[in-house]
């Protein structure tokens, strides 16, 4: 019951979010247009300003405004896919060609650039330094996990605090900003401020590790081909605990394999077959459920409203998806 609550919300705020990033998408400059209604209409779970809408309505903000500082983080995240996308020179994204395959490169890039910068003129807009300081410090936090991604692909020696510095900036930034906007648009104190940016931190680093344990499940399940990370060079916890169950001659071969991207679609179903046998998929899961805990905490100290049991329900969601 809980989880249809929670979907008829969402269902119940998408139009309004949609329709707003349609109007960023307008008042951009012609030639970035096409790729920007490309990117966006591609979908996307809209995960962070929905949860900017839940917790400014939360603390009591009304107005419908606040969909249009919702989208400025989802504007950022599409940009960081633009980019992405030419980066690893992918062909697809979310079933749909990549913009760079449409577009081209050139093109693609300076588009990302100029979502970037209406991003930043909308959250400028509301007039509060505070805003303006969270949506930056997101920006860097994310092109300093992306980089730091970078610098550990293909390398085994991938520690647990190096990965969860990777999944702070990359992913977890991005969700904790969009709860804290949410709070701070909504005139919260300090503490309360603090208690969203908190729960999102923990939403967003859970969020992650799910995301590593679902890239290992099958591809009849996510729509997905398995084991995506361990071809791209990504040590991620369920891969990590893979590797540390090896035998030394089995390890040897998977390291050389691995450092030199010669893992093949073959050797990543296999490998994430075994991973599921041996449960190192679900004791991710747990681990991500430890962030969950501590996004829950962080509610305790927010109003007992229907939006604060929405953003459990989230915690929830985020703890059981499958996709």
């Amino acid at each position: 019951m809980a989880n249809l609550i929670l979907k008829a919300r969402l269902a119940l705020e998408l139009p309004g979010i949609n329709a707003a990033l349609g109007r960023a998408a307008a008042r951009l400059p012609a030639p970035v247009q096409p790729v920007a209604r490309h990117i966006f209409e591609a979908g996307g779970k809209r995960l962070r300003p929905f949860l900017t809408v839940l917790m400014a309505r939360l603390l009591g903000y009304r107005q419908d405004n606040v969909r249009d500082l919702a989208i400025t983080l989802e504007m950022l995240h599409a940009a960081t896919l633009l980019h992405d996308d030419v980066l690893d020179n992918a062909a697809s994204r979310r079933g749909q060609p990549s913009a760079h395959t449409l577009f081209g490169v050139a093109s693609t890039i300076l588009a990302g650039d100029a979502l970037l910068a209406e991003a930043n003129a909308l959250v400028a807009d509301f007039g509060d330094v505070r805003l303006t300081r969270v949506f930056s410090e997101a920006t860097s936090q994310t092109a300093a996990g992306e980089i730091l991604e970078i610098a550990a692909q293909r390398r085994v020696d991938v520690s647990a605090e190096e990965y969860a510095a990777i999944v702070r900036g990359k992913t977890a930034w991005l969700i904790r900003a969009a709860c804290e906007m949410g709070a701070l648009l909504a005139g919260g104190t300090d503490a309360q401020v603090a208690a969203a940016a908190s729960y999102g931190e923990n939403v967003g680093m859970a969020f992650q590790m799910v995301d590593d344990a679902i890239d290992f499940a099958p591809e009849s399940v996510t729509g997905k081909p398995t084991g995506g990370d361990a071809r791209e060079g990504k040590l991620t916890p369920p891969l990590r605990l893979y590797r540390d169950s090896l035998e030394e001659t089995e390890r040897l071969a998977f390291d050389a394999a691995f450092t030199c991207g010669l893992l093949t679609g073959a050797d990543a179903a296999a490998i994430a077959e075994r991973i599921r046998e041996a449960g190192f998929d679900s004791q991710t899961r747990q681990a991500a459920e430890d962030y969950l805990s501590r996004a829950r905490a962080a509610l305790a100290s927010l109003p007992a409203v229907d939006e604060c049991a929405l953003l459990h329900q989230v915690a929830d969601y985020v703890r059981d998806r499958k996709k």
